[in-house]
C-alpha cells in the first residue's frame, strides 16, 4: 500500500467516524427542536442532555482529526476546498460553536425563558450544521471544487448534488440519534417517552431511506463520476446501506432497539463508505487525484506515525467511555434539571416557579 492511500484510508475512518458519532450527536438536535412546548417536550430534551452530555465533545475530535490529516497530508487540496467553499464552511463553524455553546448554557440558565432561548439555539444548529456539511461533501463530490481553488464561493456549493447532500446528512444525522435515544430511554424505563420516540424513529427512517433513493436519480446527469462509482466498485455498500437501513426500521418496530443501534451504525457507516469508495482515486472529483495531491513522502510517514500513536493513546479512552455511556447502569442514572435553581436564594426568597 502507497503511503498516500494509507494516509488516505486514515483520513476516511475518521469521516465515517465523524459520521456515525457526530451524526448522532447531531441529529438529537433534531428531536429537541420537534419535541414541542416547554412542559410537552421536558422530558424528552432531558433525555438529549442525558445522553449525549458525556460524549458531545469527544464526538467531534473526530473533525479535529479529519482537518489536521488532511491539511497535513493534502494540503493543496485542503486549501482548495477552503477557499472554494468558505461560505458553507465558515457558517457550518458558527453551526458548531453555537450549537456547543448553547448546549452548556442551557444548563445554568437562570430563568426558564433563557433556557428555552438556548435550546432554540442549541436544536437549531444542530440542523444547520450539518446541512452545510453536507453540502461540501455535494460539491466535491459532483466536481465543482477547482484544482486551483478560488472557485465560484456560491454556484459550488448550491448545485443539486450538494443540496441534496446537504439534505441526506440531516436526515441520517436525525435517524441515527432516534436509535440511540429511543434505546437510551427503553433502557432507563421510560415507557412514554419510548413509545413516542419510536414512533417519531420510524417516520424518520421511512423518509430518509426515501429521501437517499430519490437523490440518487440527479446524481446521473450532475455528478457522473459520482453516479459511476456508486453504480459500480461501491454498489455492495450501496446495497448493504439499503439492507441495514431497512433493517434498523424493522428492529426498531418490533422494539428490538439494543440489536437497532448496530444496524444504524452499519446503514450510516455503509452509506458514506459507498462515497468514499465511489470517488476513489479522487480526492477532488475530476480535478485531482490523491496521489496528485499527496504532500512530501517525509510528511505522509509522520503524519502514518502520529495517526499509529492516536490509535494507541487515544482510542482505548474513547472506546471506554462510549462503553460506559451505554451500559445500564448509566442509562439509569439520574438526570441533571434541564434548567438550573441558579444562585441560593436569600432568607425568606420564595421558590421560583418553572
Amino acid at each position: 500500500m502507497s503511503l498516500e492511500i494509507a494516509v488516505a484510508a486514515a483520513l476516511f475512518t475518521g469521516v465515517v467516524a465523524y459520521a456515525v458519532l457526530g451524526g448522532a450527536d447531531f441529529g438529537s438536535g433534531f428531536y429537541d427542536l420537534t419535541a414541542g412546548g416547554t412542559r410537552r417536550g421536558a422530558e424528552l430534551r432531558r433525555q438529549v442532555d442525558h445522553s449525549i452530555g458525556p460524549v458531545w465533545e469527544a464526538n467531534h475530535v473526530w473533525l479535529i482529526f479529519v482537518l489536521v490529516v488532511w491539511w497535513t497530508g493534502f494540503p493543496a487540496t485542503f486549501a482548495a476546498v477552503a477557499t472554494t467553499l468558505a461560505v458553507p464552511l465558515v457558517l457550518a463553524l458558527v453551526g458548531i460553536v453555537l450549537r456547543g455553546s448553547a448546549f452548556a448554557f442551557r444548563k445554568y440558565a437562570a430563568t426558564v425563558a433563557q433556557a428555552r432561548f438556548f435550546g432554540v439555539v442549541f436544536a437549531a444548529s444542530s440542523v444547520v450544521t450539518p446541512f452545510f456539511l453536507g453540502t461540501v461533501a455535494g460539491a466535491i463530490a459532483s466536481g465543482r471544487v477547482p484544482a486551483a481553488g478560488e472557485g465560484d464561493p456560491w454556484s459550488s456549493w448550491t448545485g443539486t448534488t450538494s443540496l441534496v447532500g446537504g439534505v441526506v446528512a440531516v436526515g441520517t444525522c436525525a435517524f441515527l440519534a432516534g436509535v440511540f435515544l429511543v434505546t437510551d430511554a427503553a433502557r432507563a424505563g421510560k415507557t412514554r417517552l419510548t413509545a413516542a420516540l419510536r414512533r417519531r424513529v420510524l417516520v424518520v427512517g421511512l423518509v430518509t431511506g426515501a429521501v437517499v433513493l430519490a437523490a440518487l436519480v440527479p446524481l446521473h446527469d450532475d455528478a457522473p463520476t459520482l453516479w459511476a462509482g456508486l453504480t459500480g466498485r461501491a454498489l455492495p455498500l450501496v446495497l448493504l446501506s439499503f439492507l441495514a437501513g431497512s433493517t434498523t426500521v424493522g428492529l426498531v418496530a418490533v422494539r428490538r432497539f439494543g440489536p437497532a443501534r448496530w444496524s444504524a451504525v452499519l446503514a450510516v457507516a455503509s452509506v458514506v463508505s459507498g462515497w468514499g469508495v465511489a470517488q476513489y482515486p479522487w480526492l477532488l472529483v475530476d480535478e485531482v487525484t490523491l496521489a496528485q495531491a499527496a504532500g512530501a513522502p517525509a510528511t505522509l510517514q509522520g503524519l502514518l506515525v502520529a495517526v499509529g500513536l492516536a490509535v494507541v493513546l487515544v482510542l482505548p479512552a474513547l472506546g471506554y467511555l462510549l462503553w460506559l455511556t451505554q451500559t445500564q447502569a448509566w442509562s439509569g442514572a439520574p438526570e441533571a434539571p434541564a434548567v438550573s435553581a441558579g444562585p441560593p436564594p436569600g432568607p425568606g426568597a420564595r421558590p421560583r416557579r418553572r
